[in-house]
């Protein structure tokens, strides 16, 4: 079950916070993705809110749960989300976004900057680097847990986001096929249904009904309205209760969601907003103009709060494996 809801006010600031985020820093690279940060900016901040378990003071922790970003392309997200979550990965980090030798590049590199779990940019690639991870925590699982005293030290999840594309891509397709297979219900895809890409809306090449198709799989498959918090929550409880399943939870989003202009077009796909409607974005939701990279103070407790609530989860995972260790 998801952990205490954020009050919503607070909530919402903290969506806006990560969708402007983006922008900004897409903004002064003259370049980037700003539409899917702005979309997705939703559903991922109730994932990282309630459920991802996580330390930043320890991004290494082995029992930690993995989140594979399959939209590489849309890094910004991410980059806020570990800034906010406590990484160490700081507002200059996010400042220098696509800049020569930052930790902020283009798509996400594995090894490089802090929490970034898989490299991820050929889209499908981070559908199936999740499977690997989901199937090699189910054979861990079963080599290990249930043999010191009844404490299963293995117990992490695995969740992606992916796009349109990434489903669209052969790799994703074979990968998710064995998943159903296997039965890895430690996996949850949510899936950025914002039916755009970078030439246009995705009917110009895709008309497939790809829920069907996951369902075909072996998948679980739930629909949700991705910008509503309560629904994506739900349908997040809904695969985690689901243990004998791989879970897609298609969430119908809106890219650069809350740009006057440019939401749900291929305009804010590949390319800044520009000037002028990043200030009717911002005039619109209420947000501050100036300055740039804005983080509200109770947005900044709110993620401290998360991170402390999971930092003291890896803490108690870990004294009862050393005491269980100690016992034998």
């Amino acid at each position: 079950m998801s952990s205490t809801t954020p009050d919503p006010a607070v909530a919402r600031d903290a969506v806006l916070t990560l969708k402007f985020l983006a922008v900004d820093a897409v903004e002064q690279a003259n370049s980037g993705h700003p539409g899917m940060p702005m979309g997705a900016a939703d559903m991922a901040f109730v994932l990282w809110s309630r459920y991802l378990r996580f330390d930043p003071t320890a991004p290494g922790w082995a029992d930690r749960d993995r989140f594979v970003l399959s939209a590489g392309h849309g890094c910004m997200l991410l980059y806020g989300l570990l800034h906010l979550a406590g990484f160490d990965l700081s507002l200059d980090d996010l400042r220098a976004f696509r800049q020569w030798g930052s930790r902020t590049p283009g798509h996400p590199e594995f090894g490089h900057t802090v929490g970034v779990e898989a490299t991820t940019g050929p889209l499908g690639q981070g559908v199936g680097n999740a499977v690997g991870m989901a199937l090699a925590a189910r054979m861990l699982a079963a080599r290990v847990n249930g043999r010191e005293g009844g404490f299963d030290p293995v117990g992490h999840r695995v969740f992606a986001l992916a796009s349109d594309g990434d489903l669209m891509e052969g790799i994703s397709g074979e990968a998710s096929s064995m998943a159903g297979h296997l039965g890895l219900g430690n996996l949850i895809v949510l899936y950025d249904d914002n039916r755009i890409t970078i030439e246009g809306e995705t009917s110009l090449a895709w008309s497939e009904d790809g829920g069907t198709r996951y369902e075909a799989y072996g998948w679980q498959v739930a629909h949700v309205d991705g910008h509503d918090h309560e629904e994506s929550a739900a349908a997040i409880d809904g695969a985690l209760a689901d243990r004998a399943r791989p879970s897609l939870i298609r969430c119908r989003t809106h890219i650069a969601h809350g740009s006057p202009t440019k939401q749900d077009t291929a305009d804010s796909h590949g390319a800044p907003l520009g000037g002028d409607e990043v200030r009717a974005a911002k005039e619109a939701a209420g947000w501050p103009t100036d300055p740039t990279f804005h983080v509200p103070d109770a947005v900044r407790e709110l993620f401290a709060a998360v991170s402390y609530t999971h930092l003291r989860a890896h803490e108690t995972a870990s004294f009862i494996s050393y005491a269980v260790f100690c016992l034998k």
